[in-house]
């Protein structure tokens, strides 16, 4: 049975006087796999953000499992991030990287190798554990990022653009690893362009514009009979028909 994680009420979110978020109002249950579609600028890596603890709205609330969490640092909450850059220490090995919050959280020896080792198993990369970053390939420090974010044990993650700066081959690992999260059903939100993906894989998509949420709905409905015209004009110009 499903349950609600995440609510966002009313949120809107201003820059300089630029409003980016317009009440937005949003919620994701337990196990559900969002993608959030849109142009740059249409709000929906701040609304990530948001979600994540990043930063926090000009007005509105956010509540994780029916409690408030609007000004709950990220480091306080059961969510974790992986963005675009991977953000590794490029002087540890993959080991280190995945244990640093572990051992910040002073996590018992055992117990960070146990984890250490099954992350590894989860995104394919156990015979890396001592290979330094910045040895890696993008799709591997990307992996190894992932890997870190699951080591905390979350309960939800989120991806921003975690493929972006990936060439097409690298892109395909990283999106296997995700795929395979949701078959385990993880509780994720991911911003991409990656349409393919979105309509295989994700349980409900939201498309962005001004932002506002111009349409939502499963997969199958939002890319093969759009109903808002900002979404139609989207879809044509991501997947040029």
């Amino acid at each position: 049975m499903s349950k609600e994680l995440i609510r966002l009420v009313d949120c809107c979110m201003a820059f300089d006087d630029e409003l980016v978020l317009d009440h937005l109002n949003l919620t994701i249950d337990n196990s559900e796999f969002l993608t959030l579609l849109g142009s740059s600028g249409c709000g929906k890596t701040t609304t990530l953000r948001i979600i994540g603890g990043f930063l926090t709205p000009t007005s509105g609330t956010v509540y994780f499992d029916g409690a408030e969490i609007t000004h709950v640092p990220p480091h306080k909450r059961q969510i974790n991030t992986v963005f675009q850059k991977y953000a590794l220490f490029p002087h540890l090995d993959v080991y280190e990287n995945i244990a640093f919050g572990l051992r910040i959280s002073k996590t018992p020896k055992a117990e960070i190798d146990r984890r250490v080792t099954e992350m590894l198993d989860i995104v394919s990369l156990r015979g890396f554990v001592h290979r330094k970053a910045d040895a890696l390939s993008g799709g591997q420090q990307q992996r190894v990022a992932i890997a870190r974010a699951l080591a905390m044990d979350p309960d939800i993650m989120l991806f921003d653009e975690p493929t972006s700066a990936l060439d097409p081959e690298l892109t395909g690992e990283v999106l296997r690893t995700i795929k395979q999260l949701a078959d385990e059903h993880m509780t994720m939100i991911i911003v991409t362009h990656e349409m393919a993906f979105a309509k295989e894989v994700a349980d409900r998509v939201i498309f962005m514009a001004d932002g506002i949420i111009q349409e939502q709905g499963k997969p199958e409905d939002v890319f093969e009979h759009p109903q808002n015209e900002r979404t139609q004009n989207f879809l044509k110009s991501m997947l040029h028909f």
